[in-house]
C-alpha cells in the first residue's frame, strides 16, 4: 500500500510515470524501509496504465465487496459485555500518558 501511495503522490505531483527512484525518494523522505522486490512488482503492474483508469476499475471491483454492515449485529450482547473492559483499558492508557509527563511543545 505504501508503494502505491507514493506512486499516487508522484502522479498527483505531475509525474505521469514515476520511476522506482522517484518512489524510493518519496518513501525514504518519510523514513520508510523499502523492499525492492515489492516496489518492482508494483511498478510492473502499473506500467503503461493510466492511474485514474486503474482507480476507476478498482471502484467497480470494490462495489461488489461486502462492507460488513451485518457483522456488527452478529456479535449481539458480546459487544456490550466487552464495553466496560475497553473503557477500563482506555482509562489505564490515559493514566500512563499522564505519568510520562511529556509535552510536544516544550
Amino acid at each position: 500500500m505504501k508503494y502505491l501511495g507514493a506512486y499516487m503522490l508522484a502522479v498527483l505531483g505531475g509525474n505521469a510515470s514515476p520511476s522506482g527512484d522517484d518512489i524510493k525518494k518519496i518513501l525514504s523522505s518519510a523514513g520508510v524501509d523499502i523492499d525492492d522486490t515489492v516496489l518492482s512488482r508494483v511498478l510492473g503492474e502499473l506500467e503503461g496504465k493510466d492511474v485514474m483508469q486503474v482507480i476507476e476499475e478498482g471502484k467497480s471491483k470494490l462495489s461488489s465487496v461486502p462492507s460488513g454492515g451485518a457483522a456488527a449485529g452478529a456479535t449481539g450482547g458480546a459487544a456490550a459485555e466487552d464495553a466496560p473492559a475497553a473503557e477500563e483499558e482506555k482509562e489505564e492508557s490515559e493514566e500512563e500518558e499522564e505519568e510520562m509527563d511529556f509535552d510536544l511543545f516544550d
